[in-house]
């Protein structure tokens, strides 16, 4: 064990070319799955926090619930669409990168709408009432709401990002674990782990770790209240 941790370490600091593009891909994959879930759920987010309508709360549930599927599920249906036999397959984008962002994606979503939701629903309800009583328009209330729940939109991206960034089901079955192309840091630990490199999927391992760490400290970072903001919470002497 303490020669694997030495040897994770010096993969770690001589930035092995084999563990860079497993970080490259996952980071990749991630972030980008993630501003697409931002900029499609946000908007359905404010809707369902904002407005009472029929089917509101179906979509709620669903939201909900899509928060809790398996990533092996949402793999499998995934496959099953993008497959040489699925109703997808003609695309031929399985075992690439696009599938893996339209899976991470898919799980993703339900988060920013669930919780940016739950969110908004919370802020003042007749703040939208004051915004049309100076003339703002929909654009504008909607851009004032965002900037209402800006603390807690940073918090559900982040709290989305971390979650697809480490998961592994759906990464193994629409992208295959193809080296240098589709394999990212999860699948590389759960193969090297299994084909006894210990060390690699240890530096790996620790580099979730890190970028779970980053990302919670932003978050924390983002969350405080600043001095400036909040005179008298926090008084210059």
């Amino acid at each position: 064990m303490i020669e694997a941790v030495r040897q994770a370490g010096q993969l770690i600091r001589t930035l092995d070319p084999n563990l860079l593009e497993c970080v490259r891909t996952s980071l990749f994959c991630s972030l980008t799955a993630t501003a697409a879930a931002v900029f499609v759920g946000v908007p359905i987010a404010v809707l369902l926090g904002r407005r009472n309508f029929r089917g509101r709360g179906v979509l709620v549930v669903a939201a909900h619930t899509g928060m809790a599927v398996p990533t092996v599920v949402i793999g499998l249906l995934l496959y099953g669409l993008l497959s040489s036999t699925g109703p997808l397959g003609e695309l031929a984008i399985l075992y690439t990168r696009r599938a893996i962002i339209i899976g991470e994606f898919a799980l993703a979503l339900p988060i920013i709408v669930a919780l940016f939701s739950s969110a908004t629903a919370s802020l003042e309800p007749k703040m939208e009432m004051t915004a049309r009583t100076l003339g703002a328009g929909r654009l504008r209330i909607f851009w004032t709401v965002i900037c209402e729940a800006r603390v807690a939109l940073i918090a559900v991206t982040m709290a989305a990002f971390g979650r697809i960034c480490s998961e592994l089901g759906i990464a193994m079955m629409v992208g295959g674990n193809i080296k240098y192309y589709t394999r990212t840091m999860t699948t590389a630990i759960a193969l090297e782990t299994a084909g006894g490199d210990f060390a690699l999927a240890l530096a790996l391992g620790l580099i979730l770790v890190l970028i779970a760490l980053g990302i919670n400290v932003a978050a924390q970072i983002f969350s405080l209240p600043s001095p400036r903001r909040y005179p008298d919470v926090f008084p210059v002497s």
